[in-house]
């Protein structure tokens, strides 16, 4: 007998019936708000050019390294789940095959936060009844692949059906940002705004960082032949975004180390660069140096700033080197905040023009370090947990450990962070009902009453994130 997918009523909240009750009432209260999506990795070209979903293996498999990753820890090669490689080399393109790959291993998502979004998504956006499996793989495929190709399926009318009030992608510094511009020339209104991610040329221990920095030259049409030339064409770019709809800069780096150096020795890190002759030194002593250039450009410019430190990168370095970045192998490390964002906090977090939002993916720093930062500096907000972190527990921890220090409103709600469409309203109401569930156990304890729990609902839900971006 096929087993059938069961989203229960009451699923995420405490099985107290007295904290179940209060969650319940607190969630129909923010469960239909619009969802806002002010930071995730949604490719614009899929609102501009509007075309259908080609399969259900394209769709909702390929794009998120949530699914391929795990797939990969139990001895899948990436090769035959469809991941594209550097060198163009064979991976296989039988989508239904790679999608049958995936319902004989479904099982290995059981209580993890993609099984949970998975389960929310094939049954509340493709009306899947039975569970994915072995036996059940092809036909749901069909299923779904029927679905895709109707006009409800296409991608601004599933935008329109999730809800989204405003959905931010994240763009390279040297974007020509066309597909944004395709979207605000047509008669939709659905609002699909940038963020400028410079770090591509910021880094300049990448191999390809002057590369990098010809091409924002020939995008910013400014020569880049000295550190000064460099921010004027950071300055042109972020104009251009903002004029494009931008609201927020978005700043990844391993270590939030902040530092500014003298305008000479900067120079001289810059030239050292372009001659492909940077130290390691120079790599972290520039980047801490350009955060701070970034807090000062956006108090200028009034661009949000976030910064996502604590993540190293392509940890995997054969997966690296055949399948490029974003393969599901970046690993938090231990992250210091209190002693590396001082100096930008003392020169900068004291001015209510700007807005700085952190993010972390290492837990030990939230009630020691963040949440009292948050707690006291007025432009400092701290993000939600992102990555692995983005779960059920994993949000219930990050509440416990920031609230009760930093309050709700120094934090700035929720957001998806993900590059699988499909699973937008998941992730948010997923975020909803933890956070219903986290403010009920508050009423039931008499530490808040109902009439705040509501209130704070409604801005975890909604109000915060659309305030800390400037979404207004």
């Amino acid at each position: 007998m096929t087993e059938k997918i069961i989203l229960n009523e009451n699923r995420f909240f405490d099985p107290d019936p007295s904290i179940r009750k209060i969650a319940r009432e607190l969630y129909e209260g923010v469960k239909d708000l619009p969802i806002i999506s002010p930071h995730g990795h949604v490719d614009p070209r899929l609102f501009s050019e509007n075309s259908p979903f080609p399969d259900p293996t394209e769709l909702i498999f390929i794009p998120d390294h949530y699914i391929f990753r795990m797939l990969y820890s139990q001895g899948k090669l990436m090769e035959s789940l469809g991941v594209p490689t550097v060198d163009g080399s064979w991976t296989e393109t039988d989508h239904r095959k790679i999608w049958q790959i995936f319902g004989e291993h479904f099982s290995l998502f059981a209580g993890t936060p993609t099984g949970v979004w998975l389960a929310h998504e094939l049954k509340e956006v493709f009306g899947i009844e039975e569970k994915l499996n072995k036996e059940t793989a092809q036909n749901i495929y069909d299923q779904i692949q029927e679905k895709l190709k109707t006009p409800a399926y296409l991608p601004r009318a599933l935008y329109d059906r999730f809800n989204i009030e405003v959905l931010s992608t994240t763009d390279k510094a040297t974007d020509t940002l066309e597909h944004h511009q395709t979207i605000r020339e047509s008669e939709w209104d659905g609002r699909v705004i940038p963020c400028f991610r410079p770090d591509a040329v910021v880094d300049i221990a990448s191999p390809d960082w002057i590369s990098n920095i010809e091409l924002l030259s020939e995008t910013a049409r400014i020569e880049i032949d000295s550190y000064r030339r460099y921010i004027e064409a950071l300055e042109k770019r972020r104009t251009f975004f903002k004029s494009m709809g931008a609201t927020s800069t978005d700043h990844a780096v391993l270590v939030p180390y902040t530092h500014r150096f003298s305008e000479n020795e900067v120079e001289s890190i810059f030239q050292r660069a372009l001659r492909a002759e940077s130290t390691t030194e120079d790599c972290a002593d520039f980047t801490a140096h350009m955060l701070m250039e970034f807090a000062r450009m956006s108090i200028e410019d009034g661009l949000v700033m976030q910064i996502h430190p604590g993540s190293y990168r392509d940890h995997n370095l054969a997966v690296y080197e055949k399948f490029g970045t974003d393969k599901g192998c970046d690993i938090p490390i231990q992250t210091e905040y209190t002693h590396n964002l001082k100096e930008l906090l003392n020169v900068y977090g004291n001015d209510m023009r700007l807005t700085l939002i952190v993010f972390t993916l290492d837990e030990s720093t939230y009630s020691r370090e963040l949440a009292p930062l948050a707690g006291h500096y007025p432009a400092m907000r701290l993000g939600p947990p992102w990555w692995f972190h983005d779960s059920i527990e994993g949000m219930t921890r990050f509440r416990q450990r920031v609230i009760e220090t930093a309050g709700v409103y120094n934090t700035v709600g929720f957001n998806d962070d993900t590059r699988a469409f499909p699973s937008i309203p998941a992730r948010h109401d997923v975020s909803r009902r933890i956070d219903s569930n986290f403010l009920a156990s508050l009423v039931a304890r008499h530490i808040i009453d109902k009439r705040e729990a509501e209130s704070l609902s409604h801005a975890l839900a909604y109000d915060l994130v659309k305030k800390a971006y400037k979404l207004d």
